[in-house]
Protein backbone atom coordinates (compact mmCIF):
# COMPACT_ATOMS: atom_id res chain seq x y z
CA UNK A 1 0.00 0.00 0.00
CA UNK A 2 2.57 2.44 0.93
CA UNK A 3 4.93 1.24 -2.38
CA UNK A 4 1.44 2.49 -4.28
CA UNK A 5 1.22 5.80 -2.92
CA UNK A 6 4.66 6.33 -3.43
CA UNK A 7 4.75 5.15 -7.07
CA UNK A 8 1.76 7.30 -7.65
CA UNK A 9 3.23 10.30 -5.71
CA UNK A 10 6.50 9.62 -7.63
CA UNK A 11 4.81 9.28 -10.96
CA UNK A 12 2.80 13.11 -10.47
CA UNK A 13 5.67 14.63 -9.92
CA UNK A 14 7.30 14.25 -13.25
CA UNK A 15 4.18 15.67 -14.77
CA UNK A 16 3.18 18.27 -12.20
CA UNK A 17 7.37 19.48 -13.19
CA UNK A 18 6.17 19.44 -16.97
CA UNK A 19 3.23 21.58 -16.67
CA UNK A 20 5.16 23.63 -14.47
CA UNK A 21 8.01 23.48 -16.87
CA UNK A 22 5.78 24.38 -20.09
CA UNK A 23 4.21 27.12 -17.90
CA UNK A 24 7.38 28.98 -17.05
CA UNK A 25 8.81 28.39 -20.76
CA UNK A 26 5.18 30.44 -21.93
CA UNK A 27 5.74 33.09 -19.90
CA UNK A 28 8.92 33.20 -20.56
CA UNK A 29 8.41 33.60 -24.55
CA UNK A 30 5.98 35.94 -23.73
CA UNK A 31 8.18 38.24 -22.06
CA UNK A 32 11.01 37.69 -24.45
CA UNK A 33 7.96 39.55 -27.32
CA UNK A 34 6.99 41.98 -24.85
CA UNK A 35 9.81 44.48 -26.30
CA UNK A 36 9.24 43.76 -29.93
CA UNK A 37 5.30 43.92 -29.51
CA UNK A 38 6.06 47.02 -27.34
CA UNK A 39 8.13 48.31 -30.64
CA UNK A 40 5.39 47.69 -32.83
CA UNK A 41 2.74 49.51 -30.68
CA UNK A 42 4.75 52.79 -31.34
CA UNK A 43 6.04 52.03 -34.22
CA UNK A 44 3.47 51.34 -36.32
CA UNK A 45 -0.13 50.65 -34.37
CA UNK A 46 -0.13 54.19 -32.46
CA UNK A 47 0.85 55.76 -35.92
CA UNK A 48 -1.37 54.17 -37.84
CA UNK A 49 -4.30 55.27 -35.10
CA UNK A 50 -2.96 58.95 -36.10
CA UNK A 51 -3.47 58.84 -39.36
CA UNK A 52 -6.72 57.75 -39.44
CA UNK A 53 -7.97 59.74 -36.62
CA UNK A 54 -6.50 62.77 -38.44
CA UNK A 55 -8.51 61.53 -41.57
CA UNK A 56 -11.64 61.85 -40.02
CA UNK A 57 -10.49 65.87 -38.88
CA UNK A 58 -12.20 68.32 -41.26
CA UNK A 59 -10.55 71.27 -41.96
CA UNK A 60 -7.12 72.97 -42.84
CA UNK A 61 -4.59 74.16 -40.15
CA UNK A 62 -0.87 75.57 -40.67
CA UNK A 63 -0.06 74.73 -36.65
CA UNK A 64 -0.08 70.70 -36.94
CA UNK A 65 -0.09 70.86 -33.02
CA UNK A 66 -3.93 71.40 -33.56
CA UNK A 67 -4.88 69.25 -35.97
CA UNK A 68 -6.98 67.22 -33.25
CA UNK A 69 -8.92 70.07 -32.06
CA UNK A 70 -10.40 69.81 -35.78
CA UNK A 71 -14.13 68.27 -35.73
CA UNK A 72 -14.87 64.88 -36.92
CA UNK A 73 -16.08 64.14 -39.77
CA UNK A 74 -16.09 62.57 -43.28
CA UNK A 75 -16.04 65.21 -45.42
CA UNK A 76 -12.23 64.52 -46.21
CA UNK A 77 -13.35 61.51 -47.52
CA UNK A 78 -16.32 62.92 -49.31
CA UNK A 79 -14.00 65.99 -50.78
CA UNK A 80 -11.06 63.41 -51.80
CA UNK A 81 -13.87 61.10 -53.66
CA UNK A 82 -15.38 63.82 -55.40
CA UNK A 83 -11.84 65.37 -56.53
CA UNK A 84 -11.26 64.10 -60.40
CA UNK A 85 -7.46 64.40 -59.63
CA UNK A 86 -7.54 61.99 -57.42
CA UNK A 87 -8.88 59.61 -59.38
CA UNK A 88 -6.42 60.61 -62.21
CA UNK A 89 -3.70 59.53 -59.54
CA UNK A 90 -5.51 55.77 -58.89
CA UNK A 91 -4.82 55.73 -62.62
CA UNK A 92 -1.39 57.27 -62.79
CA UNK A 93 -0.51 54.60 -59.66
CA UNK A 94 -2.10 51.65 -61.42
CA UNK A 95 -0.61 51.80 -64.77
CA UNK A 96 2.89 53.28 -62.79
CA UNK A 97 3.03 50.17 -60.59
CA UNK A 98 2.04 47.39 -63.38
CA UNK A 99 4.05 49.02 -65.49
CA UNK A 100 6.98 48.88 -63.40
CA UNK A 101 6.68 45.35 -61.46
CA UNK A 102 5.53 43.70 -64.27
CA UNK A 103 8.43 45.48 -66.47
CA UNK A 104 10.52 44.46 -63.15
CA UNK A 105 9.77 41.07 -62.96
CA UNK A 106 10.34 40.51 -66.69
CA UNK A 107 13.83 41.70 -67.01
CA UNK A 108 14.74 39.64 -63.32
CA UNK A 109 12.84 36.61 -64.36
CA UNK A 110 15.27 36.61 -67.72
CA UNK A 111 18.56 37.94 -65.49
CA UNK A 112 17.59 35.45 -62.99
CA UNK A 113 17.35 32.35 -65.37
CA UNK A 114 20.76 33.75 -67.34
CA UNK A 115 22.65 33.85 -63.90
CA UNK A 116 21.60 30.23 -62.84
CA UNK A 117 23.83 28.66 -65.78
CA UNK A 118 27.28 28.24 -65.26
CA UNK A 119 29.03 30.95 -66.94
CA UNK A 120 32.49 32.83 -66.17
CA UNK A 121 32.67 35.52 -63.85
CA UNK A 122 29.23 34.68 -62.52
CA UNK A 123 29.58 36.02 -59.00
CA UNK A 124 30.91 39.19 -60.42
CA UNK A 125 27.88 39.30 -62.34
CA UNK A 126 25.44 39.03 -59.63
CA UNK A 127 27.18 41.44 -57.58
CA UNK A 128 26.88 43.80 -60.16
CA UNK A 129 23.44 43.19 -60.32
CA UNK A 130 22.80 44.24 -57.11
CA UNK A 131 23.84 47.93 -57.69
CA UNK A 132 20.87 49.61 -58.97
CA UNK A 133 18.97 48.18 -55.54
CA UNK A 134 21.12 50.33 -53.78
CA UNK A 135 21.17 53.48 -55.39
CA UNK A 136 18.92 56.73 -54.00
CA UNK A 137 16.35 57.17 -55.76
CA UNK A 138 16.85 60.59 -56.49
CA UNK A 139 20.41 59.87 -57.97
CA UNK A 140 18.56 57.82 -60.21
CA UNK A 141 16.17 60.20 -61.33
CA UNK A 142 19.29 62.63 -62.38
CA UNK A 143 20.83 59.69 -64.52
CA UNK A 144 17.77 59.06 -66.63
CA UNK A 145 16.83 62.86 -66.51
CA UNK A 146 20.46 62.59 -69.14
CA UNK A 147 19.66 59.53 -70.10
CA UNK A 148 16.12 60.56 -71.86
CA UNK A 149 17.04 64.35 -72.41
CA UNK A 150 15.18 65.13 -75.29
CA UNK A 151 18.13 67.22 -77.55
CA UNK A 152 21.73 65.56 -75.77
CA UNK A 153 20.47 61.93 -73.62
CA UNK A 154 22.06 59.04 -75.06
CA UNK A 155 18.36 57.25 -75.79
CA UNK A 156 17.71 59.58 -78.34
CA UNK A 157 21.12 59.38 -79.63
CA UNK A 158 21.10 55.85 -80.18
CA UNK A 159 17.50 55.64 -81.74
CA UNK A 160 18.14 58.72 -84.29
CA UNK A 161 21.40 56.18 -85.02
CA UNK A 162 19.13 53.43 -85.74
CA UNK A 163 16.81 55.55 -87.76
CA UNK A 164 13.98 55.28 -85.53
CA UNK A 165 13.72 58.56 -84.64
CA UNK A 166 13.87 62.06 -86.55
CA UNK A 167 14.43 64.96 -84.45
CA UNK A 168 14.09 65.55 -80.60
CA UNK A 169 11.77 63.07 -78.16
CA UNK A 170 11.22 64.91 -74.86
CA UNK A 171 10.33 62.30 -72.81
CA UNK A 172 9.59 63.77 -69.78
CA UNK A 173 8.10 67.03 -71.11
CA UNK A 174 5.43 65.10 -72.95
CA UNK A 175 2.62 63.90 -71.55
CA UNK A 176 2.19 60.92 -74.05
CA UNK A 177 5.68 59.39 -73.03
CA UNK A 178 5.84 61.10 -69.63
CA UNK A 179 4.57 57.60 -67.57
CA UNK A 180 6.58 55.94 -70.11
CA UNK A 181 10.02 57.66 -69.10
CA UNK A 182 8.97 57.34 -65.27
CA UNK A 183 9.02 53.45 -65.77
CA UNK A 184 11.68 52.87 -67.08
CA UNK A 185 14.29 54.26 -64.20
CA UNK A 186 11.45 52.78 -61.46
CA UNK A 187 12.61 48.71 -63.33
CA UNK A 188 15.85 49.47 -63.58
CA UNK A 189 15.73 50.13 -59.55
CA UNK A 190 13.47 47.11 -58.38
CA UNK A 191 14.41 44.78 -60.84
CA UNK A 192 17.67 43.50 -58.90
CA UNK A 193 15.33 42.41 -55.90
CA UNK A 194 13.35 39.86 -58.07
CA UNK A 195 16.16 39.04 -59.74
CA UNK A 196 17.56 38.04 -56.18
CA UNK A 197 15.00 36.16 -54.95
CA UNK A 198 13.90 34.39 -58.39
CA UNK A 199 17.88 33.44 -58.76
CA UNK A 200 17.45 31.49 -55.12
CA UNK A 201 14.29 29.87 -55.95
CA UNK A 202 15.84 28.56 -58.64
CA UNK A 203 18.84 27.26 -57.01
CA UNK A 204 16.49 25.43 -54.80
CA UNK A 205 15.01 23.34 -57.41
CA UNK A 206 16.36 20.11 -57.56
CA UNK A 207 18.24 19.03 -60.60
CA UNK A 208 17.22 15.54 -61.06
CA UNK A 209 13.63 16.96 -62.09
CA UNK A 210 15.40 18.49 -65.45
CA UNK A 211 17.42 15.54 -65.84
CA UNK A 212 14.09 13.45 -65.60
CA UNK A 213 12.74 15.60 -67.76
CA UNK A 214 15.58 15.63 -70.69
CA UNK A 215 14.85 11.84 -70.55
CA UNK A 216 11.05 12.04 -71.50
CA UNK A 217 11.91 14.33 -74.69
CA UNK A 218 10.32 17.05 -72.57
CA UNK A 219 11.66 20.27 -74.44
CA UNK A 220 12.94 23.84 -72.80
CA UNK A 221 9.78 25.56 -73.06
CA UNK A 222 7.60 22.36 -71.24
CA UNK A 223 10.30 22.10 -68.48
CA UNK A 224 9.54 25.45 -67.99
CA UNK A 225 6.13 25.49 -67.62
CA UNK A 226 5.84 22.34 -65.47
CA UNK A 227 9.38 22.29 -63.65
CA UNK A 228 10.47 25.79 -63.26
CA UNK A 229 7.67 27.93 -63.16
CA UNK A 230 6.16 25.90 -60.10
CA UNK A 231 9.32 26.10 -58.42
CA UNK A 232 9.37 29.36 -58.03
CA UNK A 233 5.84 30.40 -58.40
CA UNK A 234 5.40 31.24 -54.43
CA UNK A 235 8.86 33.21 -54.67
CA UNK A 236 7.80 35.07 -57.83
CA UNK A 237 4.09 36.16 -55.72
CA UNK A 238 6.18 37.17 -52.76
CA UNK A 239 8.64 39.20 -54.30
CA UNK A 240 6.33 40.71 -56.32
CA UNK A 241 3.97 41.35 -53.58
CA UNK A 242 6.42 43.23 -51.81
CA UNK A 243 8.26 45.53 -55.16
CA UNK A 244 4.34 46.38 -55.93
CA UNK A 245 3.85 47.50 -52.31
CA UNK A 246 7.11 49.23 -52.28
CA UNK A 247 6.27 51.06 -56.02
CA UNK A 248 3.52 52.03 -54.77
CA UNK A 249 4.38 54.29 -51.49
CA UNK A 250 7.47 55.63 -53.22
CA UNK A 251 7.48 58.99 -54.44
CA UNK A 252 11.15 59.77 -54.98
CA UNK A 253 12.05 59.28 -58.97
CA UNK A 254 8.40 61.22 -60.12
CA UNK A 255 9.01 63.94 -58.13
CA UNK A 256 12.77 64.48 -58.98
CA UNK A 257 12.19 63.50 -63.11
CA UNK A 258 8.79 65.27 -63.52
CA UNK A 259 7.32 66.19 -60.31
CA UNK A 260 3.88 64.69 -61.14
CA UNK A 261 3.71 66.08 -64.50
CA UNK A 262 3.23 67.62 -67.53
CA UNK A 263 -0.49 68.01 -66.76
CA UNK A 264 -0.60 65.70 -63.75
CA UNK A 265 -0.12 62.98 -66.56
CA UNK A 266 2.60 61.43 -63.61
CA UNK A 267 0.99 61.86 -60.66
CA UNK A 268 0.76 59.11 -57.94
CA UNK A 269 -1.29 58.78 -55.57
CA UNK A 270 1.79 59.37 -53.29
CA UNK A 271 2.56 62.28 -54.95
CA UNK A 272 -0.83 63.79 -54.19
CA UNK A 273 -0.69 62.85 -50.68
CA UNK A 274 2.31 64.99 -50.50
CA UNK A 275 1.01 68.00 -52.61
CA UNK A 276 -1.74 67.96 -50.13
CA UNK A 277 -0.43 67.79 -46.89
CA UNK A 278 3.18 70.09 -48.20
CA UNK A 279 2.02 72.32 -50.90
CA UNK A 280 -2.24 73.07 -49.32
CA UNK A 281 -1.30 71.86 -45.43
CA UNK A 282 -4.98 69.99 -45.87
CA UNK A 283 -3.69 67.68 -43.88
CA UNK A 284 -7.25 65.36 -43.12
CA UNK A 285 -7.47 65.38 -46.96
CA UNK A 286 -4.00 63.96 -47.16
CA UNK A 287 -4.01 61.65 -44.71
CA UNK A 288 -7.70 60.23 -45.73
CA UNK A 289 -5.79 59.58 -49.13
CA UNK A 290 -3.26 58.04 -47.20
CA UNK A 291 -5.79 55.33 -45.17
CA UNK A 292 -7.37 54.63 -48.63
CA UNK A 293 -3.73 53.60 -49.77
CA UNK A 294 -3.49 51.49 -46.83
CA UNK A 295 -6.39 49.51 -47.33
CA UNK A 296 -5.68 49.11 -51.12
CA UNK A 297 -2.48 47.96 -49.96
CA UNK A 298 -3.64 45.82 -47.73
CA UNK A 299 -5.99 44.28 -50.75
CA UNK A 300 -3.17 43.56 -52.78
CA UNK A 301 -0.96 41.96 -50.27
CA UNK A 302 -3.87 39.40 -49.24
CA UNK A 303 -4.71 39.06 -53.13
CA UNK A 304 -0.97 37.86 -53.59
CA UNK A 305 -0.38 36.09 -50.24
CA UNK A 306 -3.49 33.95 -51.18
CA UNK A 307 -1.97 33.39 -54.80
CA UNK A 308 1.48 32.62 -53.24
CA UNK A 309 -0.52 30.24 -50.28
CA UNK A 310 -2.46 28.15 -53.35
CA UNK A 311 0.97 27.57 -55.20
CA UNK A 312 2.84 24.48 -54.34
CA UNK A 313 5.74 23.37 -55.63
Amino acid sequence: MTNTSSLDSAGSRPRQFGINYHRRQTLLSFALLLPAAAAVLILIVYPLYQVVDISFRDGRVMNFAKIGELPLGLGNYARVLADPLFWRATLNSTLYVGGSVGGAFLVGLGTALLLNKELPGNRFLRTIILVPWAVPGVIVAIMFLWILDGSFGVFNAILRSTGLLQGEMPWFVDSRSAMIAVIIPTIWKTYPLITLTILAALQSIPRELYEAANVDGANKVQQFGYITWPGIQGASFLVVMISALGVFRDVDIVFATTGGGPANATETLALYVYKEAFHYFRMGTATAVGTLMICAAFAIAATLATLSRNSKF
